[in-house]
């Protein structure tokens, strides 16, 4: 990334920079929506992925083998069903730092979390208690608090937040080491984000895991901000587990089917789970005895037999993270958000404040920003009747993500200047 005193708000500059851009041909590959007879500004990959162009051949692909096979396409045709969720592991794994077998892609981001929290949140009288932050996406809080009842503990006593002890809900790694410290001997499981989805904060995900170890307690991740937009390395972190989303990032569509890591240590251990037909060990699978042996890995939590419309989306997308590599993808994001934070500083300090921190290793794409004067949700039914697409998170954060793979410093500055000009109406 440039220095921001390079950074220029003028229109020849953010041209030339995309001009520059080793990436840029990326943008041809997705599916921009029109605002009349242009291209929306779309800044909202941290919600909803733009399509692949190859996204609608790769599902009419499958629906054509349906056709001509019927079954017989589990074996034949141009990607037999039988072993199709193994045709993303590989890109899966390489997108999120892990070993093959420690990547599946399966079900929902909370139908796997709430599968691993069967395996691993195994609360004690003494040790029951599950570590999160404080205004957690709700369908976390919510899958952690019933796990916690379903346990027969009280979340009252069981739960506990990490409350932001810095500006705008920050949390600093410093508190989270000072909770888990004063708390660690009770805390069954320390279960954070790899990007908090309404600050845009990143954590250090080794540090966490580091700390929770020391105190005894399993670690698990909720990557559904982070995958796809931050290089992660989640074998080298040491976390027993984590899980995410594909729609966001990952451009897999609506719904998408989601993603699980389980650390190779547990690959083959004799961990409690929630069984299916479709976890048990692959040799034996179709023999249907009736005593569960799971397959070594992440596969062992599988339930049942991939969903091959949904996984064909992913296939797509994975193939353009690999074309394009995860540390490439980063190094334009550092420089495309660090243009939209210079411009904001700089040209809107009176109208808008940055919640997301500034430190470029404590944030992805996203900017979570709040607009001065309560005109918030204003703005932004003003920006989404112009064609500039953010999204927005009651009761005053408005988010808007420039995704590496598709959005270019233009999309920036007409953002900017957009805003300026309402402010100026």
């Amino acid at each position: 990334m440039r220095p921001a005193a390079d950074f220029s708000a003028d229109e020849t500059s953010a041209l030339a920079r995309d001009a520059a851009d080793a990436l840029a041909s990326f943008r041809g590959e997705f599916l921009i929506p029109a605002h009349g007879n242009s291209e929306q500004i779309y800044l909202c990959g941290n919600s909803l992925g733009l399509q692949p162009r190859t996204t609608r051949q790769a599902v009419l692909d499958e629906l054509d083998d349906w056709a001509r096979f019927a079954v017989e396409a589990h074996f034949r045709g141009k990607h037999p069903w039988m072993p199709y969720h193994e045709l993303v592991r590989d890109h899966l794994a390489e997108l999120v730092g892990a070993q093959p077998g420690e990547v599946v892609a399966m079900n929902s981001l909370s139908v796997n979390l709430h599968l691993m929290m069967a395996s691993f949140y195994r609360p004690t009288p003494q040790r029951n208690a599950i570590l999160i932050e404080k205004g957690a996406f709700p369908s976390d809080r919510y899958a952690v608090e019933s796990q916690i009842r379903f346990h027969g503990h009280d979340p009252a006593m069981a739960l506990i937040e990490l409350d932001g002890n810095a500006a705008n809900g920050i949390l600093s790694t410093q508190s989270i080491e000072r909770v888990i410290d004063e708390h660690g001997a009770r805390i069954a499981l320390v279960l954070l984000p790899g990007v908090q989805y309404l600050s845009g904060q990143a954590f250090d995900l080794k540090r966490i895991v580091e700390l929770a170890q020391r105190k005894g307690c399993t670690a698990g991740f909720d990557l559904a901000h982070a995958v796809g937009n931050l290089p992660l390395s989640l074998h080298d972190s040491g976390c027993d587990f984590a899980v995410w989303c594909s729609y966001k990032y990952l451009n897999s569509g609506p719904g998408a089917v989601g993603g699980c890591f389980v650390h190779e240590r547990h690959a083959r251990a004799t961990l409690p789970r929630l069984a299916g037909w479709w976890g048990h060990d692959k040799d034996t699978r179709f023999k249907m005895g009736p005593d569960f042996v799971p397959t070594a890995g992440a596969d062992g939590w599988q339930l049942s037999n991939p969903p091959i419309l949904a996984l064909a989306p992913l296939r797509a997308s994975l193939d353009i993270f690999h074309r394009a590599g995860i540390a490439r993808l980063r190094a334009k994001s550092v420089a495309l958000t660090g243009y939209l934070a210079w411009l904001i500083e700089n040209r809107l300090a009176d109208i808008v404040e940055i919640v997301t921190p500034g430190v470029v290793e404590r944030r992805g794409c996203q900017l979570s920003l709040r607009i001065k004067g309560g005109k918030g949700r204003a703005l932004f039914e003003h920006l989404s009747a112009h064609g500039i697409v953010g999204d927005w998170r009651e009761p005053d954060i408005m988010r808007v993500a420039p995704t590496p793979l598709y959005n270019r410093f233009m999309d920036c500055l007409r953002f900017v200047l957009a805003v300026r000009e309402w402010a100026l109406a």
